[in-house]
């Protein structure tokens, strides 16, 4: 029976995310197979006081400063999807990912935050727990040994988004509520399917995530709040100045990889250094499972940037 309900799971969220394709490969990993893998959690951090204000924190064996890989997990900004359990959306989605990366030498912060349907997510606060959460590093460098100098933020389908944005913060108008004193800089950013552009997915997002999401996230239209969707978005911020791999499973719907294609064109001419891959024959979620093919692409991608091996 459990079998037959984790089943269930992973085919939902395959239909919530639109990524189901006619290649024998492309549901190889499901959310399920990540929750069903065998991880012992992090060590729990608080970066503030609320409920959900935290990040699981793993740092390598040995001796001197560690790269760090700063974990931006996905879910269509909401705390829960349907009938899917909260782990679907929720960092421990993410736990392979960082324990595989540990065991390359790379420490990994896992952050968690208030998203859509948790008190206070949204706008402002799903950007605020993010931004919060990455200049915690500050505080979390001196006692891990952590490697300020090498940083990179790897996201996830929506987390992939709010990679891409906490890369940019630093170019927000000073008065932004979201800029903060001091963003932390980092040396790069991988996103796995993740859009850079919220407007560009107004409507097809309906199709994705079963909602108006990206309107229930900044709440509103483009037309009420200008504002706000110039400054959550990377595509609005150009250039960051900063490197990004843009990741891209196979045969995901058009106008979401023409989104993230779109973006990676504009980045480019504005002098960023970014790179487009695509994932062959992978899945939505592939990317994320140190037991798939997509997993060593996605790990060449975050060595390239930190100078790990």
């Amino acid at each position: 029976m459990a079998a037959l309900r984790w089943a269930r799971i992973g085919s939902a969220i395959a239909m919530l995310t639109l990524v189901h394709t006619a290649s024998p490969y492309a549901q190889s990993t499901s959310p399920a197979d990540l929750l069903g893998q065998a991880v012992i959690p992090g060590e729990r951090v608080q970066y503030g006081n609320g409920a959900l204000q935290f990040g699981e924190l793993r740092v390598p064996d040995g001796s001197g400063d560690h790269p760090l890989a700063i974990l931006v997990h996905g879910g269509c900004w909401t705390a829960k999807l349907g009938q899917l359990p909260e782990a679907a959306t929720s960092l421990d989605l993410l736990r392979p990912m960082s324990l595989a990366l540990a065991d390359r030498g790379i420490a990994t912060w896992n952050i968690e935050y208030r998203r859509l349907g948790n008190d206070g997510g949204g706008w402002p606060g799903t950007f605020e727990d993010v931004a919060k959460a990455t200049d915690f590093v500050r505080q979390l460098a001196p006692k891990h040994r952590l490697d300020v100098q090498r940083i990179v933020l790897v996201g996830h389908s929506s987390g992939g988004h709010l990679a891409f944005w906490l890369a940019a913060r630093h170019k927000l108008p000073a008065d932004s509520q979201l800029q903060g004193p001091a963003p932390l800089r980092v040396a790069g950013v991988v996103s796995i399917d993740g859009p850079p552009d919220l407007e560009s997915i107004i409507g097809f997002e309906r199709q994705v995530c079963g909602a108006p999401v990206v309107e229930q996230l900044l709440g509103g239209s483009p037309a009420e709040f200008p504002a706000r969707y110039r400054q959550s978005s990377a595509a609005r911020l150009l250039p960051i100045g900063t490197r990004q791999e843009v990741l891209i499973g196979g045969k995901l719907p058009a106008q979401w990889i023409d989104a993230m294609k779109s973006y990676a064109a504009a980045a480019k001419d504005a002098g960023d250094p970014i790179t487009v891959t695509t994932l062959e024959n992978a899945g939505h979620f592939d990317g994320l499972n140190p037991k798939a093919p997509a997993w060593a692409t996605v790990v060449a991608s975050i060595q390239s940037i930190i100078g790990a091996k």
